[in-house]
Formats: structure tokens, C-alpha cells, sequence
């Protein structure tokens, strides 16, 4: 159908074991965006930037910050100290540092990284929720408005229209409101 692919697998290894994983998603047909963890480290994410370097077309490569699944409480059971949004714009900053061309973070840490990393830093936005949904197993979320008005380029919705009694009406009105949200000044 001629759809760009978001290849979120968080491939997340030793750094020569990630840029052959970047390299080969990258080498697959429709590829525009992928993921790697930002807490690999800077030569992890050097080593995916490095892999993908020259080629044409090549897909974005996005760090992943905190799960959006990960609250505070969370965080310190894995022992990883700090808010959300404090370990967020760290590893932004550190994915920055390493060349790949934006994160994965939630709508709650969006604006800090937008003033952070610069304008044409991506950020993808998962955890999206219209306010009727269910948070299922999201901690930090927000609304598709909210998370455009952050400064999201990307939002991920995935169960609220999925799981939908009417997916084609629910991915219509979150169009909607990311639309009139587009619209107004951040």
C-alpha cells in the first residue's frame, strides 16, 4: 500500500550487535523509522548510527527513552534513580550526542526535549490516549492534543483505535483533534 514502516523493536544489545541489527532492518523494504534503547550507551548508539551512515534512504533511527509504562516507583524497583522526565531528557540529550535523529518519549517530557535537542530533533509520542480511553498499561499519557501542543512530529496510537468498537471512527476523530490541535499556536 505504499505505507513508511515504524519498526519499533528496541533492539537494545552491545554495540556491534545493534548496528548489525540497524543495519539489517534498515535494508528491509519501506523502513522509515526504527528503534533502538537510548540506554545502550553512546557507542551503542553511535554504532547504529554508523551502520545506516551514507546509505540512501535510510530510516530514522529513534532512541528510546523511559517506557511510557514506567512511572517513578518503576524506575527505582529497577533501580534506575531520578523522575521520568529527568532520566528522559538525559538519555534525549545523550541520543542527540550520538547523531541518531530523535527519541521515543512520552507527551510529558516532549517540550523539555524539543527545547533541549532543537526544531528538527524528532519526537514520537506513544502512550496517546483519547480522554475516554482506558489507560491499560500506560502510566504517562496524554492526549492526542496534548502531545501535538508538547511538540510531538509523531504520535502512536495503538489500542484505543485497535481495540475500538469501531477502529475506522476512532482513528477518524483522533485525525480530527490532532488536526485542530496542528492548527492552533503551542
Amino acid at each position: 500500500m505504499g505505507f513508511g514502516i515504524f519498526l519499533d523493536l528496541k533492539f537494545h544489545d552491545i554495540p556491534n550487535t545493534v548496528a548489525r541489527a540497524v543495519a539489517a532492518a534498515a535494508g528491509l523494504p519501506g523502513v522509515r523509522m526504527l528503534t533502538i534503547h537510548a540506554s545502550g550507551d553512546l557507542a551503542m548508539m553511535r554504532a547504529a548510527c554508523e551502520a545506516v551512515a551514507g546509505k540512501k534512504n535510510r530510516p530514522a533511527i529513534l532512541g528510546v527513552t523511559v517506557l511510557t509504562s514506567l512511572d517513578a516507583v518503576a524506575l527505582r524497583r529497577i533501580g534506575i534513580s531520578g523522575s521520568p522526565a529527568t532520566r528522559a531528557l538525559a538519555l534525549a540529550r545523550l541520543a542527540k550526542q550520538a547523531g541518531l535523529d530523535g527519541v521515543v518519549a512520552s507527551a510529558h517530557e516532549a517540550r523539555a526535549i524539543r527545547r533541549a535537542c532543537g526544531p528538527n530533533f524528532l519526537i514520537v509520542v506513544p502512550g496517546v490516549r483519547p480522554a475516554s480511553a482506558a489507560l491499560h498499561d500506560q502510566s504517562r499519557v496524554a492526549t492526542p492534543a496534548e502531545a501535538i501542543r508538547a511538540g510531538a512530529n509523531y504520535l502512536v496510537v495503538g489500542r484505543p483505535i485497535t481495540q475500538a468498537a469501531d477502529p475506522r471512527s476512532a482513528a477518524l476523530s483522533i485525525a480530527k483533534e490532532i488536526s485542530a490541535a496542528q492548527r492552533r499556536p503551542r
